[in-house]
């Protein structure tokens, strides 16, 4: 990460002059106050990165202010400076929760070499952290299984568009993968060191969005206890992924298209803009396309977000990706549950069915089937009755003559009619199944809610 916004402390008026010169020639947004309790304020009312701070000053010390400072600011560092320099009074600085000591008076290389240092530290650990969170995903192109025609041109697609800042929208049905996508396209870029943060845009309440996005100041709502870095800031220099980007209410569509276009984030209750260096991967399932249209989304966005557009295509128009598929899933099954004896083979038959079965939740419909299969095997081979909800009366209904759905018209060719016919067909199950409990039927769909009260909607369903 970057260090933008800088806080200098000192009672000295000449001091606060000659750092505010020498820290914005280094390009630093910098102001400057002349006492600890002044310092508090500013800490409560706006974001900082670092506040560099005098020991010495009238009523409250350095020491102090940096012990309280952090209670009001936990993400922003402080350095500490004294025309007294002591081994002990540096060893009471970082005791003191400060990142580093410089003696009075200092040259201006060694206070640039100072944040610098601070710099690299916050970004070590920023990495750690992702690190930790990743520890066991599966990243890259390992991560997207399959060779298919489909899966290969969109192999070659993620390995061409990766190096480039550029927006890129994920569009395809729930399930096929829109997050391992992001994640690869950011693994192959150059910012694969730097933070890969993921929001669902229709999993957070509208009221708190913006906040969350852009991050707020401590006091600018109810319960802004704190200053609160948004996800913009986390993901600074490298990607944010944008699920469900049509949940995006009409004022926060306005919010995110000023960011793409200024590359620049305010946030609530700040007055001043910082500058940001994200690159933002959207994804939805929806057909944004139709939504502009009827107006639910915005057109400007669109195409800014549209820029490179990568459609995935259901599993059901890929079947020869479910054999490896299935293969990954069993050898991560099998480590998982631990299985003994591990399950090694699955009979032609239970292949068989699995690839002729639409699968409406797609590669995670089908991740699923095989834990399940994994848990209540008891031999080496999973035959056809490990699928025993597939081959059930209600999933026969919806397969046809020849591995066709009932669903489809015979004179039927148009993909996006046939999706839509299964969408419609599912929710109406999912509520029958739900009993009408309409939150039920969007969590056992595997959709927002937002998204379901759409789908309702749109295909007249009461």
């Amino acid at each position: 990460m970057a260090f933008h916004h800088l806080l200098v402390v000192d009672d000295e008026e000449s001091m606060r002059h000659v750092l505010l010169l020498l820290l914005e020639q280094r390009g630093y947004a910098v102001r400057a106050v002349g006492s600890a309790e002044e310092a508090l304020q500013e800490l409560e009312s706006r974001p900082y990165d670092v506040v560099i701070t005098d020991v010495r000053m009238p009523r409250m010390s350095g020491i102090e202010l940096v012990q309280r400072g952090r209670a009001a600011s936990p993400e922003t560092s402080f350095l500490v400076m004294s025309a007294y320099g002591s081994e002990e009074l540096a060893i009471e600085a970082l005791k003191a929760g400060a990142f580093d000591y410089v003696s009075k008076p200092f040259k201006p290389d060694e206070l640039a070499i100072k944040l610098r240092m601070a710099e690299e530290r916050e970004r070590f650990r920023s990495q750690v952290q992702r690190l930790k969170a990743e520890l066991h995903e599966e990243k890259g192109l390992d991560a997207i299984i399959g060779h298919s025609v489909a899966t290969n041109d969109l192999a070659r697609q993620i390995r061409r568009i990766a190096p480039v800042k550029t927006t890129v929208l994920i569009t395809g049905e729930s399930g096929t993968g829109k997050e391992l996508v992001a994640r690869a396209l950011h693994e192959l870029s150059p910012r694969s060191n730097q933070p890969f943060v993921g929001v669902n845009c229709g999993a957070i309440p509208e009221t708190l969005m913006e906040s969350e996005l852009f991050g707020h100041v401590k006091g600018a709502f109810t319960d802004a206890g704190r200053n609160r870095k948004g996800l913009f800031a986390e993901a600074d220099g490298g990607t944010l992924f944008l699920d469900e980007i049509a949940e995006l209410s009409p004022q926060m569509q306005v919010k995110l298209l000023r960011v793409l276009q200024e590359e620049e984030i305010r946030p609530v209750g700040e007055s001043r803009s910082q500058k940001i260096d994200v690159r933002v991967v959207a994804a939805t399932m929806k057909d944004l396309q139709r939504a502009v249209a009827d107006g639910s989304f915005r057109e400007d966005l669109y195409y800014r977000l549209n820029v490179v557009n990568l459609d995935l295509p259901p599993l059901r128009a890929r079947t020869d990706d479910i054999p490896p598929l299935v293969r990954h899933f069993l050898g991560k099954y099998n480590a998982r549950l631990r299985r003994e004896p591990p399950v090694r083979r699955i009979s032609d038959e239970a292949m068989a069915l699995l690839r002729s079965y639409p699968w409406p939740g797609n590669v995670r419909e089908l991740e699923n089937a095989i834990e399940r299969a994994l848990v209540l095997a008891e031999g080496e081979e999973l035959g056809p009755e490990a699928f025993d909800r597939l081959r059930s009366a209600e999933a026969r209904s919806s397969l046809a003559k020849g591995g066709r759905a009932v669903l489809l018209d015979d004179s039927e060719l148009s993909i996006k009619q046939a999706v839509r016919r299964i969408e419609e067909e599912l929710i109406r199950r999912a509520l029958e199944h739900t009993g009408g409990n309409r939150t039920r039927a969007a969590q056992v769909l595997e959709i927002s809610h937002r998204a379901l009260l759409y789908k309702l909607k749109e295909f007249r369903i009461r």
